[in-house]
C-alpha cells in the first residue's frame, strides 16, 4: 500500500515503478529471448478441451511470420479490424500487427451489420479479419454484405484458414521501427450521443498498464492465467495477453465462457489467476455448487466492470479458497486506473476500488468548476498520466470534452477519495448501463427504437438487477391506435444491435415526466420503476 496522507482529493502519481518504452511486439521478443522454451499460450476450445500450444519461442516466430505476411499486404500505419472470439489467431494478429506497425481495430463478435459497418468506416479499416460464424452470428455473410458498400476494405480474411491468414501479397517491406508512442489499437466504446467512439491507444499505454495491473495481482513466471474476458475488451487483449507475457506466465485462452468448462479448466490446468466480471463469477459459483471441483490452485480472482458486492467477494473466497482483487478503469485509460491489493484490509478490499496504479494521477473534481474537492466529498473521478489514450479517432471535439486542458481525463464516474488515496464509486455522471460488465448507452438503443413505426417517444434507463448488475428498461409512448408487442420490439432492436443491448423490460406510458425545458426526466422514470409504480404498464 502506498503510504500517503492527503489533504485534498488528489492522489499524485507514485514513481516506484518506471514507465517503460515498451511495444507490443517488443515485449514478446523479450519474453522469447528470456524464456524461449516456457509455455506461453494454450488454446481452450469452446467445449473446454485443450487444443494447440505454443512456447514463447514458437509464439514469437509465428507472430513474426504473420507480421512479415501483413507487410506484403499493408503499409505501416494502416488499420485492420479483428472481428472474432478468443482464438489463438487473435493473439497472433495482435502481436503481428504490433511488429508490423499496423493498428488493430477490435470489434465485438456479437455486432450486427449496422454496428460493423460503422466501426469499419469510422476507423478507416482497410482489412477485416474474422471467423466465419460465432454463436449463431453469420459473421462472414454479414461482412461480405457490409463490405460491398465499403470499397476501402481491401480484403476479408478468415483467420482460421491458415493459407489466407499467412498469405503474402506483392509488396516487399521490412519491419518498421515501431516506437512506444505509436498507435497500436483502436477500441470502440459507445458515447452518450449513441455513436461509438474509437479510443486510440498506444504501445506505451497498453504494455505498461497491463504490467502494472498483473503485477499487483501477483502474477509471476510459471503461473497460469485463464483469459475468460473477450479479446475485444482491453481486459482481454491487454491485461490478459500483454500482462501474461510481461510476467512470463502461461496464458490459457478460453474461446468462450461456459462456467462449468471454466471450473474444469481451473482444476485440470491448475489455473492460478483469472479476471471475470461479477456475472461470470456468479455463474461459476452456481456451477461449483452443483458440481464441486478442485480449485486449490487458484490464488487470485479479480473483478471489475461493474459494482462488485462485498457478498460476492466473500462467496468467491469461501468457495474457491482464493484472494480477491477489484480493478477499476475504462477503455480510454488502457484500462486500469485503480486496483485493490491482496493485503488490503477487508473494508478497503470490498468497499473501495483501491489506490491508483503506479505512475497514475487521480483526483476527484467538482462538476461545476473542475476544482479538486475536499477529502470525502463526492465529485467526478479524473485521471492523468501515461495510461490516458491518445484521443478519440477522428473526433477532436469528443477528445476535448473528455480530456481537459491540463491533461485530466474525466471518467464520467462519481466517487470519493479518503486521506490514504482509496477511491469509492458513488454513481455515474453519464447515463451508461453496465450489464454484466458490458457498457450499454441508452442513446444508442433509443436511436434504434425511435425508428420503429409504432413508437412516438422512447427513453431507456438502467435499473438494478440481481444477476446482471443492471439491465435496461425501455419506456415507450406509442403512436395513436398502435399496440406494441415485446417480440416485435426485441426483433426490431436485434436487427441493428447486439443482443445484450436489448432492454429487459418494456413500459408503455401515455406521457413522460418532463423538465421545464421539455426534456424527459430519466431519473424520475428510474425511481418510479424501482418503487413499483409502473408494474401495471409493463408489456
Amino acid at each position: 500500500m502506498y503510504q500517503v496522507s492527503l489533504v485534498e482529493s488528489h492522489f499524485p502519481a507514485q514513481h516506484d515503478d518506471p514507465v517503460r518504452d515498451t511495444t507490443v511486439g517488443g515485449i514478446l521478443r523479450e519474453a522469447a529471448e528470456d524464456r524461449p522454451d516456457a509455455e506461453a499460450l494454450v488454446e481452450a476450445r469452446a467445449d473446454g478441451s485443450i487444443g494447440r500450444r505454443w512456447t514463447y519461442r514458437e509464439l514469437f516466430n509465428d507472430a513474426g511470420r504473420l507480421a512479415d505476411a501483413l507487410l506484403t499486404r499493408y503499409t505501416p500505419g494502416e488499420r485492420i479490424a479483428i472481428w472474432a472470439p478468443n482464438a489463438p489467431e487473435w493473439v497472433l494478429l495482435e502481436f503481428a500487427a504490433g511488429l508490423a506497425g499496423v493498428t488493430l481495430v477490435t470489434v465485438n463478435p456479437a455486432y450486427q451489420a449496422k454496428e460493423l459497418a460503422y466501426v469499419l468506416q469510422q476507423s478507416r479499416s482497410v482489412g477485416l479479419f474474422l471467423v466465419r460464424e460465432f454463436r449463431g452470428n453469420p459473421m462472414l455473410d454479414i461482412a461480405r454484405a457490409v463490405c460491398t458498400d465499403l470499397p476501402v476494405v481491401r480484403e476479408i480474411v478468415d483467420i482460421e484458414d491458415a493459407a489466407a491468414f499467412f498469405a503474402k501479397g506483392n509488396a516487399a517491406r521490412a519491419r518498421p521501427d515501431v516506437v512506444a508512442d505509436d498507435a497500436v489499437q483502436i477500441q470502440y466504446t459507445s458515447g452518450t450521443t449513441g455513436f461509438p467512439k474509437g479510443a486510440v491507444l498506444s504501445h506505451r499505454n497498453l504494455t505498461n498498464n497491463a504490467r502494472y495491473s498483473m503485477q499487483r495481482m501477483g502474477v509471476a513466471a510459471d503461473d497460469t492465467y485463464i483469459n475468460v474476458m473477450p479479446m475485444f475488451h482491453t481486459t482481454g487483449c491487454s491485461l490478459g495477453v500483454l500482462g501474461s507475457v510481461q510476467c512470463r506466465a502461461r496464458l490459457l485462452l478460453a474461446r468462450q465462457f461456459e462456467p462449468g468448462n471454466m471450473l474444469d479448466l481451473i482444476e485440470r490446468e491448475r489455473v492460478t489467476q483469472l479476471i471475470a466480471v461479477p456475472t461470470m463469477l456468479i455463474a461459476m459459483l452456481e456451477a461449483h455448487s452443483r458440481q464441486p471441483r478442485d480449485t486449490g490452485s487458484l490464488r487470485v480472482a479479480t473483478s471489475g466492470g461493474s459494482m462488485v458486492p462485498p457478498e460476492l467477494v466473500s462467496r468467491i473466497q469461501d468457495s474457491f479458497g482464493c484472494g480477491f482483487v477489484i480493478i477499476y478503469g475504462q477503455t480510454e485509460t488502457s484500462p486500469v486506473i485503480t486496483q485493490t491489493r491482496l493485503d488490503d484490509d477487508w473494508k478497503e478490499s470490498t468497499e473501495t476500488i483501491g489506490q491508483p496504479c503506479p505512475q497514475t494521477d487521480v483526483s476527484i473534481r467538482d462538476l461545476v468548476g473542475n476544482a479538486v474537492v475536499p477529502i470525502g466529498m463526492v465529485g467526478e473521478i479524473c485521471t492523468r498520466g501515461y495510461c490516458v489514450m491518445l484521443g478519440y479517432n477522428d473526433n477532436p471535439e469528443a477528445t476535448a470534452r473528455t480530456i481537459d486542458g491540463d491533461g485530466w481525463l474525466h471518467t464520467g464516474d462519481l466517487g470519493t477519495m479518503d486521506a490514504r488515496g482509496f477511491v469509492r464509486i458513488t454513481g455515474r455522471v453519464k447515463d451508461m448501463i453496465i450489464r454484466g460488465g458490458e457498457n450499454i448507452f441508452p442513446a444508442e438503443v433509443e436511436n434504434v427504437l425511435i425508428t420503429h413505426p409504432g413508437i412516438a417517444e422512447v427513453a431507456v434507463v438502467g435499473v438494478p438487477d440481481p444477476y446482471w448488475g443492471e439491465v435496461g428498461v425501455a419506456f415507450l409512448r406509442a403512436l395513436p391506435g398502435v399496440d406494441l408487442a415485446v417480440p416485435d420490439l426485441v426483433a426490431h432492436v436485434r436487427r441493428d444491435l447486439a443482443a445484450p443491448k436489448t432492454p429487459a423490460h418494456w413500459i408503455v406510458l401515455e406521457a413522460f415526466p418532463l423538465t421545464g425545458s421539455g426534456k424527459i426526466q430519466k431519473f424520475v422514470l428510474r425511481d418510479r420503476y424501482i418503487a413499483g409504480d409502473y408494474a401495471a404498464r409493463m408489456l
